[in-house]
């Protein structure tokens, strides 16, 4: 029975393995058009674009329609005026009085201005198209991070079945063994101790077995969720050796850090944004200038003290209008003030985040500088706990090696070849974190890494 189960196990790896498989560039692009985080990013690069239609905005005119319509009461009244028609002759001390008690009143107006002259407006503007430059560097460290957390999810979920294999073949050895002892313990050529030790090595893998397809489970479940593909769908495995070393000089990886970091130049735009903030507010007197047209009409009649009324007044009017802020109780010089803090405060951040980005530049460059020695060191391991493994099982038949011997040498051997594969996996997702520090994780880049690490064949 336990046999049987085992060869379950291994039936259903098998069959898994031949079914359609992931690589990490197909799990990059499924997760493109899934993710909602990576669907909000792109809203907010959309956003970010609109800004720059504003900022032309600014500069066109503005058209605006006004009407309104209301319950009025209105009283003229004209005194010492001086009348005069043809067949009337002239009279002077006339008065003219209107009365219009509830009656009703309209007015309308179409009225145009055209921007001509502002510092605030053009501050305003250069705002708006660094906010849209920083939407833009935004979505573009949006699009490496989807790529880094796509390679994160891949390779867990590679390292998950990795090790659940491992433990099903350990499982298989052990079962064997356990077969073996007590097959040999009833013809009295094992002690019942190897029969106990084998016993507790299978119940223990049993448990780690099951641990294994648990954990396999929620890797499964976080690929389903950032991709949304079917859970039965695998990914295509781990890499399947470490390329060779072409790592460029530290100074040279820094100069390109330095030139292409989206943090280091959203830090930037950040300085930018605040010293076009302080240009607003620079001047105490920024006068405006602007091309006005106003053309309107406002209507009142109804009965009155002296009977039915009317009253009317039509205007147009086209020119140029001067506005001068003489005093705003302290407004603009508080505002300044705090621009010029925040400018202060933006540069000492950016300084911050130079560092930092320096330090794990260095950090990722020297995992990569030593990965290929660390993978070299672990195949040798894995070698040589091989050939133990085989000089154990020879050991045993001989009768110069317990079972005990055998099983510690399987599971040395087993956790040599996960260690070995976790290094190889760890080392393509240390260059994809590098080449992001740098700015340039894009789409080819991603290629070319799944290619040099087996990943992908296109």
């Amino acid at each position: 029975m336990r046999a049987r189960s085992v060869a379950v196990l291994v039936l259903a790896a098998a069959l898994a393995s031949a079914a359609h498989a992931l690589d990490v560039v197909e799990v990059w692009q499924a997760a493109r058009t899934h993710d909602p985080e990576h669907a909000a990013a792109l809203a907010a690069r959309d956003a970010g674009g609109a800004r720059r239609t504003q900022a032309g905005a600014l500069w066109r005119p503005t058209v605006t329609l006004e009407g309104a319509a209301a319950y009025a009461t209105g009283e003229t009244s004209t005194r010492g005026a001086h009348f005069a028609a043809p067949g009337f002759g002239e009279t002077s001390g006339v008065a003219f009085d209107t009365s219009v008690t509830g009656g009703g009143w309209g007015r309308y107006g179409l009225a145009l201005r055209q921007p001509l002259f502002s510092r605030e407006r053009d501050a305003q503007g250069r705002q708006l198209e660094i906010a849209a430059d920083a939407a833009d560097r935004e979505w573009a460290q949006a699009e490496q991070m989807l790529i880094l957390r796509s390679a994160d999810v891949y390779i867990d979920v590679a390292l998950a079945a990795e090790r659940l294999r491992l433990l099903v073949r350990q499982q298989a050895a052990v079962e064997r063994a356990l077969t073996e002892a007590q097959d040999r313990f009833r013809i009295g050529d094992r002690p019942v101790t190897d029969v106990h030790e084998a016993t507790a090595r299978a119940a223990g893998l049993k448990a780690q077995r099951l641990m294994a397809e648990t954990d396999l489970q929620m890797r499964r479940k976080v690929l389903a969720d950032l991709t949304g593909l079917t859970i039965g769908e695998e990914v295509a495995g781990l890499p399947g050796a470490a390329p060779a070393d072409d790592l460029e000089t530290l100074p040279a990886w820094l100069a390109r850090v330095e030139r292409g970091n989206l943090e280091l130049q959203a830090a930037e735009t950040r300085i930018r944004m605040t010293e076009a903030q302080a240009r607003v507010t620079a001047d105490a007197l920024a006068p405006t200038v602007d091309l006005v047209a106003r053309l309107s009409q406002e209507r009142l009649s109804g009965d009155g003290h002296y009977g039915s009324a009317s009253t009317s007044a039509t205007n147009h009017a086209i020119g140029v209008q001067l506005t001068v802020p003489l005093y705003t109780g302290g407004m603009r010089s508080a505002q300044q003030t705090e621009a010029q803090a925040l400018i202060g405060k933006a540069s000492a951040e950016r300084d911050k985040a130079r560092q930092q980005i320096g330090q794990q530049t260095q950090a990722a460059w020297l995992d990569l500088a030593v990965g290929g020695n660390q993978i070299a060191a672990l195949a040798a391991g894995l070698e040589a706990s091989r050939a133990r493994l085989d000089a154990t099982r020879t050991g045993l038949r001989a009768g110069d090696r317990t079972t005990l011997d055998l099983l510690n040498a399987e599971n040395d051997a087993g956790n040599a070849e996960l260690a070995l594969r976790e290094a190889r996996a760890r080392l393509l997702l240390r260059r994809l974190r590098l080449a992001a520090l740098a700015g340039e994780l894009d789409e080819m880049a991603l290629r070319q890494t799944a290619m040099r690490f087996q990943l992908s064949s296109r």
